[in-house]
């Protein structure tokens, strides 16, 4: 099924404004959206059951960063919380004290799992970048930013 509602080159926000599809916004929840794919492939072949379980937890973050980023003056949206960078932070310090020491640049690959960790990073870092680019134009909640630049690292250890 399809619409045919955004041949214009426009789409709604949930307030039902619409907007240019390439609007700050829009760029914004569109590299988080393509940040929660990537994790969702990574769940999908992980053999690792706490590894899947955390994806999926973050994966649920996302839906709601996204929630508020597509939310333009819809104040009734779930919202995260610097609770939420918390546990990030938790999860990369436990995953960090069992890896080996870091001494040079590592090329992203390894394995197959690996390969999607380090691509969901990249993507990660480039959902913050567009967050950072929004938020110079209007108000966004202030643990959005530092959530992504957390995830980016947990993800590089994820990674490892």
């Amino acid at each position: 099924m399809y619409t045919g509602k955004g041949d214009d080159g426009k789409t709604y926000l949930y307030s039902g404004k619409r907007v240019h599809k390439d609007n700050p916004r829009i760029e914004a929840y569109g590299s988080i959206d393509e940040l929660n794919s990537w994790l969702g492939l990574a769940a999908s072949i992980t053999k690792d059951e706490k590894l899947r379980n955390m994806l999926k937890e973050i994966q649920s973050t996302l839906f709601v960063v996204s929630g508020e980023l597509a939310s333009e003056g819809v104040r009734e949206t779930p919202r995260i919380s610097r609770k939420e960078v918390e546990r990030l932070e938790l999860l990369t310090n436990e995953i960090y004290q069992k890896l080996p020491r870091l001494t040079k640049f590592i090329l992203p690959g390894g394995s197959m799992l690996s390969s999607i960790l380090h691509i969901a990073r990249t993507v990660c870092r480039r959902a913050e970048r567009r967050v950072v680019t929004l938020s110079k134009k209007t108000e966004i909640n202030k643990e959005i930013i530092p959530y992504l630049n957390r995830l980016s690292s947990l993800l590089f250890n994820m990674a490892r």
